[in-house]
């Protein structure tokens, strides 16, 4: 049976991806920073709770081993993530961003995934067929950013997209350096979640359709890559 870590699981989308990755026949370690709330959504959707906080490290090394105790780690989806909005759940605006907006951001978003995916590596690589599944965002690429005809042009922040792009980067480089390890980045789209307010205009489940669907690439799936629900999309 295929053992499953999603990180920042008891809501949102890492709950929406956990509960099809448990009717998928997964074995799912249900996340989260809140050992109570874990434990109450693992519960509800049959799934192992786990308590993690990805910006620390104990917390981190204390889940790995709780995991390879269990029987190991085949898939590592990194869903935890935050968007720093400020007062009346307003973006931090550029004139508005100082170095201290920027390192509470990265501190999750980036160096909380790299925390969890070096603690985690060991297990994935004893796995036959081990998958990496970084959530990023559309406001990620520099593309889309770039292009007054994009929706994402608009967004008037710079730590969440920065952090974002950096989990792209982060991503090729993982992806490269172990070539037997199926690790891509997925856009889940605007989906409507606490993140941001419940303002995106798609629901969980339509977003967690691309994280589910790279979950279960198999051995011979892609790698590196950038994906929405559509396929591809640019860096």
């Amino acid at each position: 049976m295929t053992s499953t870590l999603i990180t920042g699981a008891n809501k949102g989308l890492g709950f929406e991806t956990a509960r099809r990755l448990v009717a998928a026949g997964h074995t799912v370690y249900l996340g989260s920073r809140d050992p109570e709330r874990g434990r109450r959504a693992a519960e509800e959707l049959g799934a192992r709770p786990l308590a993690i906080d990805i910006t620390d490290d104990a917390s981190v090394a204390a889940a790995a081993k709780t995991v390879e105790a269990g029987g190991g780690l085949d898939v590592l989806v990194n869903n935890a993530g935050i968007e720093g909005r400020g007062a009346g759940n307003s973006v931090t605006v550029a004139a508005d961003t100082t170095a201290d907006t920027m390192r509470g951001l990265f501190e999750t978003n980036v160096f909380g995934l790299v925390r969890t995916t070096h603690a985690f590596l060991p297990l994935l690589r004893r796995s036959a067929a081990p998958v990496v599944v970084n959530v990023s965002s559309g406001l990620a690429s520099l593309t889309a950013m770039s292009d007054a005809g994009s929706p994402g042009h608009f967004y008037p922040g710079i730590a969440y997209p920065a952090s974002k792009t950096a989990v792209n980067m982060i991503t090729v480089q993982y992806a490269k350096a172990f070539p037997d390890i199926r690790i891509n980045a997925v856009e889940p789209g605007f989906t409507a979640t606490d993140l941001n307010g419940n303002t995106g205009v798609q629901t969980v489940e339509q977003g967690a359709e691309i994280i589910v669907r790279m979950a279960r690439v198999g051995r011979d799936g892609p790698t590196g890559g950038y994906f929405d629900a559509q396929g591809p999309i640019p860096w």
